[in-house]
């Protein structure tokens, strides 16, 4: 892909406009604010993988308020948050699945050496430096404490 995600973001939020896409048109224009307020707190414009990261940050929000709308009965705010986080979905990259994720945590473990949870910090840095955006952090996680507990 020859545009960065906010050249994508900035056309794709043109489209919505001239559809009248709503829902579309609200989740992108959301999304553009994120990532220039990320901007203006570093300072900077961010590349890719850093627009990444923010988009990360909504959608793992747009999650929390779908398990909260549920066990709340909000069906329509449940609705509302699903449609915008698929919009959000589709400019993030693929996520390895657990056991891919797994076998990346094992493989560092063990070039790293590390035989404790003590050894977790530096574990984690090494497997997310390896998987940048294509994991989530929780996972990551998850399967580190698993693998070093076990």
């Amino acid at each position: 892909m020859a545009d960065s995600i906010s050249d994508q973001l900035t056309a794709d939020m043109k489209d919505a406009m001239r559809a009248g896409d709503k829902v579309r048109l609200g989740a992108i224009r959301r999304a553009r604010a994120a990532v220039k307020n990320a901007e203006i707190e570093t300072g900077g414009s961010l590349d890719d993988d850093g627009t990444v990261k923010v988009m990360r940050v909504m959608a793992r929000q747009h999650e929390e308020s779908i398990e909260q709308f549920t066990a709340a009965g909000r069906d329509e705010l449940v609705e509302k948050e699903k449609a915008e986080l698929a919009v959000l979905e589709a400019y993030l990259p693929a996520q390895l699945d657990e056991a891919a994720v797994e076998k990346v945590v094992a493989e560092v473990i063990a070039a790293e050496g590390a035989t404790s949870i003590k050894d977790m910090g530096g574990v984690m840095k090494a497997v997310m430096a390896r998987l940048g955006s294509s994991a989530d952090g929780r996972v990551v996680s998850e399967a580190a404490k698993r693998l070093l507990n076990g």
